[in-house]
């Protein structure tokens, strides 16, 4: 079974949903940080450089066109995400163990995080089970929809964003272990 281009371009489609979801994970853990006031533990940074990574290997299929490298590369950082999101999860199962955060429809949110880490890697299982094509290339910028372009930015735009609000806690410093507030401001 062979797919066409404009079958592979739906690919690339799906990896920029794909890309958008995350977005929208971190975003709201932006938004709970400075706007909920509840500043992330050092595991909760994890998370976020999981899902990151992620977003990166969904970039580089969108750019460069799906690849197996880019979906090894989407396990590895699922795989990475899930691993600290179960540690986090094995900490506040502790009986007297108070657990960290705000709830989101019941559950913590590092318990969300291992849900879509698992929900990352089961499909890309998937997508690695759909036969490869052997003729993309490389897509420039300009040459994506208006909305995958926004896609991207708004991705960049995220992980700068992410970026300056872990300096703003952690400072040049490691992070502290239970936060109370940022070192920087």
């Amino acid at each position: 079974m062979t797919l066409n281009c404009g079958q592979w371009m739906s690919f690339r489609y799906l990896h920029s949903l794909g890309m958008l979801a995350i977005e929208t994970v971190l975003l709201f853990a932006l938004y709970d940080q400075f706007f909920l006031n509840d500043i992330p533990c050092p595991l909760c940074l994890l998370q976020r450089l999981g899902f990151t990574s992620c977003m990166v290997a969904l970039l580089l299929s969108v750019i460069y066109g799906p690849k197996p490298w880019h979906y090894g590369l989407l396990l590895l950082s699922a795989l990475f995400g899930a691993s600290v999101a179960l540690r986090q999860i094995s900490l506040h199962v502790i009986p007297d163990s108070p657990p960290y955060g705000m709830t989101f429809f019941s559950l913590h949110l590092y318990t969300w995080a291992c849900i879509i880490f698992v929900l990352i890697l089961t499909s890309t299982g998937v997508l690695l089970l759909i036969p490869s094509p052997n003729d993309l290339a490389f897509t420039q910028f300009t040459d994506h929809p208006p909305w995958v372009r926004y896609i991207i930015i708004i991705g960049l735009l995220v992980t700068c964003l992410n970026m300056v609000a872990a300096l703003l806690e952690c400072g040049f410093w490691a992070c502290a272990s239970n936060p109370k507030g940022y070192k920087l401001l």
